[in-house]
């Protein structure tokens, strides 16, 4: 099996969580002095409480987590992951950028990750997190960045890119455009609303694979480092949860019951992009494509045997999107990108250093 410590292949998933946690804490290691903790407080505004109750309504502070990648004084890439990713999702893209000059910060959205929750479940709305983002900009000096949006998060980056354009230089979107299908976003809420604990590694294994099985190829090791950073232990489950507050899962389904319309936003984005699209995927559709195509011009990478959404592990993904950042692939090209052989393999206690 692709990239996975010596095991017999019936011993994985290992039957235990301690010997679970064993690999998954080796794969870990890997990126060991590759980035910084890092965080922010931020404000959450009175304006963005228009549905809790009004005697309840006060402005309040609520902690965001990043890992901050690179160089400190490099070109900055902020990265935003979909509804149910923590920052660690982007581990690989992260420091493969590092490794070529630029400064890669990484954010649990509000009720995800390690970042802390809104005090109603209403609060968890497009608005709230477009602002979370611009607060993260402002904390790090305010200068132009370019953003890096995954599924939700590229859905919260272009709505930045339109109403504040100062803030965003280079716009990558990870297969994910001004329209989703309703009949997408509910079939896929209908799944994240749901409170699950995993009592053993198989059954987290078989969950996870099953959530990421429009991802592409993506070695199983990959898998459990992304598992693993999505979850935590819960004593009082007995097993693993996901590491996110439920309310915001509840509110996206609330959402859901409407397609993303982002249309107006898309034709007032001034900034380049770059879109990834997952070539099965049913989020990010043909139509969608050809009508952004009307609008303005933009890079368009294919990418083969993926739906919804590329992990962006892939060294051939990370390579282009690094290269496309630094200018060096055209604003309007289109091409295709082939599958990367596998990582070298996570083998043993000792190789604890990130390789390409």
């Amino acid at each position: 099996m692709t990239g996975l410590p010596p095991l017999r292949k019936s011993a994985w998933p290992p039957p235990g969580w301690h010997d679970w946690l064993a690999i998954a804490e080796r794969l870990d290691r890997r990126f060991d002095g590759h980035y910084a903790m890092a965080g922010f407080d931020y404000q959450q505004a009175v304006a963005l409480q228009a549905a809790v109750p009004l005697r309840l309504r006060r402005p309040y502070e609520v902690p965001v987590a990043c890992t901050d990648w690179g160089p400190r004084h490099g070109p900055l890439v902020i990265c935003c992951g979909g509804v149910a990713n923590t920052a660690m999702r982007f581990a690989f893209l992260a420091a493969d950028l590092a490794r070529e000059g630029f400064r890669v910060v990484c954010m649990d959205w509000l009720g995800r990750g390690r970042s802390g929750w809104l005090a109603d479940h209403s609060e968890y709305t497009l608005a709230s997190y477009v602002e979370q983002l611009r607060q993260l900009i402002g904390h790090l000096g305010g200068e132009p960045v370019a953003l890096v949006g995954s599924s939700m998060g590229g859905s919260v980056a272009m709505a930045l890119a339109a109403q504040a354009p100062q803030l965003v230089s280079r716009l990558v979107l990870n297969d994910v455009g001004p329209h989703i299908p309703r009949a997408r976003r509910l079939r896929r809420a209908e799944t994240l609303a749901r409170h699950y604990v995993f009592r053993t590694p198989e059954e987290l294994m078989r969950r996870a694979g099953a959530a990421q099985k429009h991802d592409g190829p993506v070695a199983d090791d990959v898998r459990l480092f992304i598992a693993y950073h999505q979850t935590c232990w819960s004593p009082d489950n007995g097993g693993r949860v996901y590491r996110h507050d439920l309310r915001a899962l509840l509110a996206y389904r609330d959402d859901a019951a409407s397609s993303v319309d982002q249309w107006a936003e898309w034709s007032a984005i001034g900034a380049p992009v770059l879109v990834l699209h997952g070539e099965q995927s049913d989020a990010l559709t043909a139509p969608t494509l050809e009508r952004m195509r009307q609008s303005r011009p933009f890079a368009l990478a294919h990418v083969p045997e993926t739906g919804h959404t590329p992990v962006l592990a892939d060294r051939n993904q990370t390579a282009f999107i690094g290269a496309w950042l630094r200018g060096a692939v055209g604003d309007a090209v289109e091409c295709s990108l082939q599958h990367a052989s596998p990582r070298h393999a996570w083998q043993s206690a000792e190789d604890v250093s990130f390789e390409r």
